[in-house]
């Protein structure tokens, strides 16, 4: 009888001893919030229980400067909103919880200002896709309209490239990289997985470049503002992304991922910022790659000209004609300006 009071004992003992445990990757975050723990801590306590796996996932995963700066009021919304808009999407079936765990709760995308995004563009942007009939057609509908609607263009005149949506909204100009941001956002705020997607240099060398996956049974990409109709998985940029380089750091194709990875998310834009993570993801985009017939080489062609604004050349809209050795027209067209982004030639 006395050993199984003691056995009785003990069990309780462990039990207690389990509510109160803290996980050794939430243990960390707490620590590494230094003066802000209390905001982290409050968080994690005040999150409803259907969303406290959201929440400590969250803080598990939370970059250093966010755990030292965000409040608790901020994660609380952020998490309650995300997830009563994951629970009631339309497609939310077709969204399981890890994903929208890493691609649908996190309130930023790489290292941008944090911004309080989400209610404002849920309800902006879910009437524009209430009736789709699924994560890959609601995100070329937003594709398709928000940047008319928040009026953000293309443009190397933008501020920075890492902006947030309030900085590209201010200006009225982002980068591939901010754009990319918004597109990312006004997706997980409807519901839709999103990640931020990029390479450091192509490897042509023509320059960077940032773009955006879509979770629909699977990745799909698009380029953001740069709609292609309905469809995703088409952009100008695919021939370059099929020539990418995975075990080439430098020629590799990277998605953010919030969860922690062995790999950074190499931002050309802030070198040493090493607290956002990524996947190579490659492979997927050296399968588009397309063999050029014998005889045939790829060019590509840019008409500038010198503004009285600017002391450099801007690139303008002028028609190109091609004409092969027998005078027949080959091609005819049109070469792409400054509204184009700036490796899209």
């Amino acid at each position: 009888m006395k050993t199984m009071r003691i056995a009785a004992c003990l069990v309780l003992f462990q039990i207690a001893a389990g509510a109160h445990a803290v996980e050794p990757q939430l243990k960390s975050a707490l620590e590494r919030a230094q003066d802000n723990r209390g905001e982290i801590e409050q968080a994690l306590k005040r999150a409803p229980k259907a969303q406290k796996s959201a929440m400590q996932f969250l803080v598990r995963y939370m970059p250093t400067h966010d755990l030292q700066t965000l409040k608790a009021d901020y994660l609380l919304k952020n998490v309650d909103r995300a997830y009563m808009t994951w629970q009631t999407s339309p497609w939310k079936e077709h969204v399981p919880e890890p994903v929208f765990l890493n691609n649908v709760l996190p309130y930023a995308c790489i290292n941008e200002k944090r911004d309080e995004w989400r209610a404002e563009f849920q309800e902006r942007f879910y009437p524009l896709v209430k009736d789709a009939k699924s994560p890959a057609e609601a995100a070329a509908l937003l594709n398709q309209n928000i940047f008319k609607l928040l009026n953000v263009k293309y443009s190397t005149q933008r501020k920075k490239a890492d902006q947030s949506p309030s900085e590209s909204i201010e200006t009225g100009l982002a980068s591939c990289t901010g754009l990319s941001v918004l597109l990312v956002d006004a997706c997980r705020s409807v519901g839709i997985p999103a990640r931020f997607v990029g390479t450091p240099l192509w490897s042509n060398r023509s320059g960077n470049h940032s773009w955006v996956e879509i979770w629909d049974n699977g990745w799909h990409f698009t380029g953001a503002a740069e709609p292609t109709g309905n469809e995703l998985d088409k952009g100008w940029f695919v021939g370059r992304a099929s020539t990418a380089e995975r075990d080439n750091p430098i020629h590799a194709i990277y998605a953010v991922s919030y969860k922690h990875t062995p790999t950074a998310f190499p931002m050309v834009w802030a070198p040493n910022h090493k607290d956002v993570f990524a996947v190579n993801v490659t492979d997927r985009y050296t399968q588009l790659k397309e063999e050029l017939p014998d005889g045939f080489v790829r060019v590509m062609f840019v008409a500038t000209k010198r503004s009285t604004q600017s002391n450099s050349p801007q690139r303008v809209r002028s028609k190109l004609s091609i004409i092969d050795s027998s005078g027949k027209q080959v091609f005819n067209g049109l070469t792409n300006d400054e509204s184009f982004d700036a490796n899209d030639h």
